[in-house]
């Protein structure tokens, strides 16, 4: 008879390691199972415990919220959110646009301290960029990008290793007011983090990627470009980076341009040491009608709808080796609705495929035996259903016969139970969605948490503030936390939900 093994407690697991014992990596696991069976027990209840208005928007990362273009922020740790720091006020021109967190990696010896410490990469307006502590505010470091290119967005190319800056594009006014040149649709300036190191600027130009380009992104290395011909191409970056960088640069080093320039300072800024001077080979081409292609799963697959007119509302599921078709890899919610189904790789790294819709969830997973000819096969995991009542349509004919009829409803009417947002909180495991139905009250909302793995519904959270559909809404469920972000005739305003032990 075989013996069952007993579970370490937390005290246990921690002792172990103490003491330099191995297999003690189950800690964080033990840990994060007790935490989600309290937020699914049912004596505990998300209690709102605080909002707060803005009259310009509000962002919410990694238990953080964001007030005042990033001027203010509050941390989400505590029972209720509290002030972390206020930066002091900025001109206009000093305001920061965009931003991102970056989180520091534990494993990694850092040439300083303040490399290892969470830090806010900020774009301001007027072409810097600042590295700032996500605790204090205090500035950690100052890069001046360019005298002459206006910079606009902050993206992600490799979450929390490499970010890109992106510029205006060409044909704007302010493209114009800062001479870019007629071939020269947009710049990009990519850093590395932890520590933050500039890996080059590169111009996209016509010329090179042709004229129907009409906007480029990087994307887990490898630049996408959108063509106004409703096509896309990928192009390594590593192949760009490799063959087209002329120098390398180091911030707060002599530039190898321009004798007696700082690199990253003003009024120099970073020079352009990427140059593309012809097309790199494309390594995969689509042609899809919103200029739209998602890669993922196991093996590699990409979504994309065909820019025919019949294939409209179809999210085509092909795998990424030979472009061929999946069997049953045409997913068609066939949804009657003001707001588009929409589809997306699960974020969990399992390599399957969430396909979301007004009144439906399917899990999908991709099915493909290994070294094999045949296609591979899209199939059902798990499907989350909606609670919908048919609605009769009373009328009485001249006679004064009356006549009960079924008639089409839309199948988001704010009527009936309708899913608006699924949130997946990978620590714990749970797909968080949001449902609205007004039957009850005006605007009411649940969050429902389901099972990931199976779909299993677990627990529903009523929302105390009402879910107007016809404004911007936003969700993010942080393990014990649940944060509402809206957005409402140029006013937003900010719920905070924490999980409470429910009173008796």
């Amino acid at each position: 008879m075989a013996c069952r093994r007993r579970k370490r407690s937390v005290a246990e697991a921690l002792a172990l390691r103490s003491r330099g014992i191995s297999d003690v990596g189950i800690l964080m696991r033990h840990n994060l199972n007790i935490l989600r069976a309290a937020v699914l027990e049912e004596k505990r209840d998300f209690v709102k415990v605080w909002s707060k208005t803005s009259k310009s928007t509000i962002s919410y990362e990694y238990g953080k919220i964001y007030f005042e273009n990033y001027q203010n922020c509050y941390s989400c740790i505590d029972s209720k959110p509290q002030l972390l720091y206020k930066l002091p006020q900025r001109s206009k021109m000093e305001k920061i646009e965009d931003a991102l967190l970056c989180q520091s990696p534990l494993e990694n010896t850092l040439p300083a301290p303040s490399d290892h410490k969470p830090c806010l990469i900020a774009l301001t307006a007027n072409n810097r960029l600042y590295r700032l502590s996500a605790d204090t505010g205090v500035k950690l470091q100052d890069i001046y990008l360019s005298p002459n290119i206006k910079f606009r967005y902050l993206h992600w190319d490799i979450l929390q290793e490499r970010f890109y800056v992106k510029s205006i594009q060409k044909g704007t006014p302010l493209s114009r007011q800062a001479g870019i040149n007629q071939n020269t649709l947009m710049q990009l300036a990519i850093f590395n983090v932890f520590p933050l190191r500039i890996v080059g600027i590169m111009d996209i130009q016509k010329r090179v990627f042709g004229n129907s380009v009409t906007d480029v992104v990087l994307t887990q290395g490898t630049l996408a470009v959108s063509h106004g011909t409703k096509s896309v191409k990928l192009y390594s970056f590593e192949h760009i980076i490799n063959k087209y960088m002329t120098k390398k640069l180091v911030l707060g080093e002599l530039s190898p341009f321009h004798e007696g320039k700082t690199v990253g300072e003003a009024p120099f800024g970073i020079p352009l040491n990427i140059h593309v001077n012809d097309c790199p080979p494309v390594l995969f081409e689509v042609s899809c009608s919103d200029q739209n292609v998602q890669i993922g799963g196991f093996p590699w697959h990409f979504i994309y709808t065909p820019p025919q007119k019949k294939h409209r509302g179809t999210h085509h599921i092909c795998s990424l080796a030979d472009s061929i078709l999946a069997k049953n890899g045409i997913q068609d919610m066939k949804c009657w609705s003001l707001e588009t189904d929409f589809i997306y790789f699960h974020p969990d790294e399992s390599g399957r495929i969430i396909h979301v819709g007004p009144s439906t969830i399917k899990v999908l997973k991709i099915l493909s035996e290994l070294n094999s000819s045949s296609p591979s096969e899209v199939a059902d995991d798990f499907a989350i259903t909606a609670c919908r009542n048919p609605v009769r349509h009373v009328s009485v004919t001249s006679s004064g016969r009356t006549v009960k009829r079924i008639f089409q409803q839309l199948d988001d009417d704010p009527e009936q139970e309708t899913f608006r947002v699924v949130e997946y909180e990978d620590e714990l495991d749970l797909l968080a969605v949001v449902v609205t139905a007004s039957e009850e009250a005006e605007g009411s909302a649940h969050v429902k948490l389901h099972d990931n793995k199976s779909g299993e519904l677990l627990k529903s959270i009523p929302l105390v503030d009402t879910w107007d559909e016809t404004y911007r809404n936003e969700l993010f469920f942080d393990k014990e936390t649940i944060v509402h972000i809206e957005e409402k005739k140029n006013n937003f305003c900010c719920y905070v939900y924490k999980l409470q032990a429910r009173k008796n």
